[in-house]
C-alpha cells in the first residue's frame, strides 16, 4: 500500500505539487491524467525517492520515506523516456541493470523480455530499435524483477494498436496477480480498459477523483 498525505513540493516558491493526498491499494491499476507540467510525474518521481517533499508524507507498506527508508526496494518503473545503452542489445542493456543488485538470474532478464514480444536472444543494438520496441523493453525492466509495485509514465506510447493490446493484457494479468499499478497516460482508452481508479491533475492539484466500474 501506498500512502501519500498532503504532499507538497516547491521550487523557488513556485508549487509544482500542492496538498495531494491519496491511497494506493494491491492488486488494482491508478490512472494519472493531465496534460504536460500537471504533477504526474513529478509525483512518480517523489514516490520513488528521487525527489524529497517540501511538506507532507508518503508511507509505502508501513514506512515513511526519507524518514524509515530513502527508497523502495520492491519498485519496478518507467520514468519519462527509458534510458538504454544505444550500443548494446536489450539483453546486454538489463543485464548491467540487473547487476546493480543482483536479484535475479539471466533467466529471468529473458522471460521478461519474452513477456513484452521481443526476442532476448536478438543481437540488435538499442540504438536500432524503434520507439516502440523501447517503450516495450523498458516495461521488461521495470517487469524483470518482480517488483510488487509499478509505477509507469505512459507506457503505450510509441505502439501500433496490436502492440497496445498486448500491452494491456499483460499490465492486467499483472493486477490479477496482485500488482499496484500507477500509469500516467494522455490516452482516455487506456485509462478506460485499465483503471479502477483515476486521478486528474491540473497545474500540480489533484482535481477530480474517479472510481470506475471494473
Amino acid at each position: 500500500m501506498i500512502e501519500i498525505k498532503d504532499l507538497t513540493k516547491s521550487f523557488d516558491g513556485v508549487e509544482v505539487l500542492s496538498h495531494i493526498s491519496m491511497t494506493l491499494e494491491k492488486g488494482k491499476i491508478y490512472g494519472l491524467v493531465g496534460r504536460n507540467g500537471s504533477g504526474k510525474t513529478m509525483l512518480m518521481k517523489h514516490i520513488l525517492g528521487f525527489v524529497s517533499p517540501t511538506s507532507g508524507t508518503i508511507t509505502i507498506d508501513g514506512k515513511v520515506l526519507g524518514k524509515d527508508i530513502d527508497a523502495p526496494d520492491n519498485i519496478g518503473a518507467i520514468i519519462e523516456n527509458p534510458g538504454f545503452l544505444p550500443g548494446y542489445s536489450g539483453f546486454r542493456n538489463l543485464k548491467m541493470l540487473a547487476s546493480i543488485r543482483h536479484k535475479i538470474s539471466d533467466e529471468d532478464i529473458k522471460n521478461a523480455i519474452r513477456l513484452v514480444g521481443l526476442d532476448p536472444e536478438s543481437k540488435k543494438h538499442v540504438g536500432k530499435y524503434s520507439l516502440g520496441m523501447r517503450q516495450r523493453l523498458g516495461l521488461a525492466q521495470a517487469l524483470m524483477e518482480h517488483p510488487d509495485i509499478l509505477l509507469l509514465d505512459e507506457p503505450l506510447s510509441g505502439l501500433d494498436n496490436d502492440g497496445v493490446q498486448e500491452m494491456y493484457q499483460i499490465l492486467l494479468k499483472q493486477r490479477e496477480e496482485g500488482k499496484l499499478i500507477v500509469v500516467a497516460s494522455h490516452s482516455s482508452e487506456d485509462i478506460r480498459v485499465l483503471c479502477n481508479e483515476i486521478f486528474h491533475f491540473d497545474k500540480g492539484k489533484m482535481i477530480d477523483h474517479q472510481i470506475a466500474e471494473k
